[in-house]
């Protein structure tokens, strides 16, 4: 009988100690109850007897279901046949939990076999024996029978393993919190190799999916990267897709291995450094390094070997732990995430040589070289004034562009040869042209209303005007595909200020000129003047229109340029020069970009719109001024000068409203109102524009 008890304690059963469950192999899953009881035809056991080792026994089917849990997670078998199955339900972690497991298991068999070895060598009391030198296992069996009993029905793995370890581990039996904390500290040590594989060569070892680091799967980043605008369609043309999906689609944190407590961000400094490291140990074939003479560089070279070895040092000091402490831990993935962030700004900033491409984008995307874009606009003013053709509009920009090249742009600009000028395809809808002056017009307004879409239509065609800047590596790190579309955004946006402010100078030129010329006719052949001053009397309200829609535009382009980029751009400088972190200079980078498009007022649709309309009534009117000596109606100039006046009264009042006047949002705003309302102008007439369309002066007919 004592031999059949022992034997039953290390999960054999015979005639004393009956199995219930008929199907109990290795095969089927974990029983859900204990399934071990004593015979029922035993007679010379009394009940008091029975109900002990009733209780003994319970261990012996504990130490089975965990010894046949940590035999199945431990089982390598399947390696050889390889079968497909199989390594469906493996586990890294489990394994390592079963190796915990083991251990906890090998102390209750030496328990049992000192037992056995006690009670033969001194008769004492069998069951008062087993009882009291096994009494420790009945806070540690049920509890990690429970344990093993819940990872294999809810089929629980890698982080989500060491969030249920980490749990189990605040209980108040100190023994079993010993033994819990003893597997925990079994899952951390897979943790930990795979933090070294990530983070010191930039390899993600995870063959089962169970590290809080993974793989974006080549599904979603084709979702994603489908859904773009033409703006960001431009922008992805600029950088080459292969070498970004590592670092901007390839990994990302499964937050369901994430255990609970690694906060976010420790997690995604993990995930930082790892890509980093990846980044430099793996550089481009075709990077040459600015500082070191164009010479091409290794993985050793940009990653010493000896901060590589610093790093493998902390995470082994990590790892060598008994316990698991978060600050120590917290404070090893700075440091790593700190040496990583350093190289990589040392690569990016000072080998790639990060602010002459800065600079190069400031001259060419924000219009920093204004005698470039002033001369190219020039140049292209004529065909400007026609739509452009669909299948020819950008062959047509070139011949202006590159004379504006030829003119302003000198061979030792090194970063030019980088930059495009695209005209994306546009819409079948942009067909229409600007009015012929030759076509008739009726005064009951409607071929007015058609003139004044084909001009908007006409105008939006070459609104679509865009640059494109080829970037290498490793600068694709920075200079993104939602970078390099919000840059687009900014130059279009520009672009359209200036041509706009070129149109209204332009105008006031042609004007004159011919005034001029008509007066030095008018003196030669001795004409009476009377004509030529009731002329320009008719003309007067036109230019003071004109020069009401200069100032405006002069003042917004001044602020944009000035107050807001140059500004903003101070600001960067000062960044880089003391920033030594490349995830920090990104993060100043985001915000420079952010500044210029909230303080340019793009994210604001209403204003937005405002300005459009603004920059369109704008070109209208130029246009009209040139074409009033073929055209008699006076209709049109009345209509764009009201529609002026609404929206940059408008304009000012939305702009000096303490939503946003008052704001960090804009902190340049009150000087750019204070320059639109120097003499109380804007303020006066801008009451009741909001709701009331006040009529405005009628501009008298030609008198030929």
């Amino acid at each position: 009988m004592l031999h059949e008890l022992l034997l039953s304690l290390l999960g054999y059963t015979g005639d004393l100690v009956l199995d219930h469950n008929l199907s109990s192999n290795g095969h089927h899953p974990i029983s859900g109850q204990c399934t071990f009881k004593l015979a029922s035809d035993i007679s010379f056991i009394d009940s008091s007897q029975r109900d002990v080792i009733e209780k003994i026994i319970t261990l012996g089917f504990y130490y089975r279901e965990l010894d046949r849990f940590a035999t199945k997670s431990r089982n390598l078998i399947w390696i050889r046949f390889g079968n497909e199955s199989s390594v469906k339900n493996q586990s890294v972690y489990r394994r390592a939990i079963a190796n915990g497991l083991v251990e906890v298991l090998s102390i209750y068999r030496s328990a049992v076999l000192h037992i056995e070895q006690k009670l033969l060598s001194d008769p004492l009391p069998i069951l008062a024996t087993v009882t009291l030198s096994l009494n420790k296992f009945f806070v540690l069996l049920p509890p990690l029978y429970e344990l093993i009993l819940e990872i294999e029905r809810n089929g629980i793995s890698g982080g989500k393993l060491l969030n249920l370890l980490h749990k189990r581990c605040h209980c108040g039996v100190p023994e079993l919190q010993t033994c819990i904390q003893r597997l925990l500290w079994h899952g951390h040590q897979v943790m930990y190799n795979q933090l070294a594989s990530w983070m010191v060569y930039g390899i993600l070892h995870d063959q089962y999916g169970e590290f809080f680091i993974c793989e974006q799967e080549g599904d979603s980043v084709r979702e994603s990267s489908s859904q773009t605008t033409m703006a960001e369609r431009l922008a992805r043309m600029s950088v080459d897709d292969g070498s970004l999906s590592d670092w901007h689609l390839g990994f990302h944190i499964s937050r369901d291995m994430l255990p609970e407590y690694i906060p976010m961000h420790i997690a995604e400094s993990v995930l930082f450094a790892g890509k980093a490291i990846r980044v430099l140990r793996n550089p481009s074939s075709a990077f040459r390094s600015v500082d070191a003479g164009h010479k091409k560089l290794m993985g050793d070279e940009l990653l010493p070997q000896s901060e590589a070895d610093k790093i493998e040092s902390m995470l082994i000091n990590l790892k060598e732990s008994s316990e698991f402490h978060k600050r120590s831990f917290v404070g090893a993935v700075d440091s790593i995430r700190a040496i990583a962030a350093s190289h990589l700004w040392q690569l990016v900033v000072v080998r790639a040589d990060l602010n002459g491409h800065l600079k190069a984008i400031k001259d060419y995307f924000l219009l920093a070289k204004g005698d470039f874009f002033q001369t190219f606009l020039e140049e292209s003013r004529q065909l400007m004034r026609l739509p452009p053709r669909q299948s020819t509009a950008e062959a047509d920009l070139m011949v202006p562009f590159r004379l504006a090249v030829t003119k302003t742009i000198s061979n030792d600009d090194k970063y030019f040869s980088r930059v495009t000028l695209r005209m994306p395809a546009m819409g079948t809808n942009i067909k229409s042209s600007k009015v012929d002056a030759s076509k008739p017009k009726y005064a009951d307004g409607d071929s007015s209303l058609s003139s004044d879409t084909s001009l908007e239509m006409s105008l939006d065609g070459w609104d679509g005007i865009a640059l494109e800047y080829s970037v290498d590596w490793p600068l694709q790190l920075f200079f993104t595909q939602d970078v390099l579309s919000r840059y687009c955004r900014i130059f279009q946006y520009l672009l359209r200020l200036k041509r706009t402010q070129m149109e209204l100078e332009k105008s006031w030129e042609s004007v004159m000129q011919q005034d001029h010329s008509n007066f030095s006719k008018r003196h030669i052949e001795r004409v009476n003047g009377s004509t030529s001053q009731q002329r320009r009397q008719c003309f007067r309200p036109m230019w003071r229109i004109r020069e009401h829609m200069a100032f405006l535009i002069r003042n917004l382009q001044f602020y944009i340029q000035v107050d807001v980029i140059e500004s903003q751009w101070n600001v960067l400088q000062t960044h880089i020069q003391e920033s030594r972190d490349f995830a920090e200079l990104v993060e100043f980078h985001q915000e420079y970009l952010s500044a210029l498009i909230s303080q340019s007022f793009l994210d604001i649709g209403s204003v937005s719109r405002i300005l459009d309309g603004i920059m369109k009534l704008c070109l209208q009117f130029c246009w009209k001024m040139e074409n009033q000596e073929t055209d008699t109606s006076t209709y049109e100039l009345e209509r764009i000068t009201e529609e002026f006046n609404k929206k940059s009264n408008s304009l000012y009042t939305i702009l000096r409203s303490s939503r946003l006047a008052g704001s960090q949002r804009a902190p340049f705003l009150r000087r750019f109102l204070l320059r639109l309302n120097f003499n109380s102008y804007f303020e006066q007439t801008a009451q009741g524009v909001m709701n009331v369309i006040r009529p405005s002066p009628a501009i008298p007919p030609l008198q030929r």
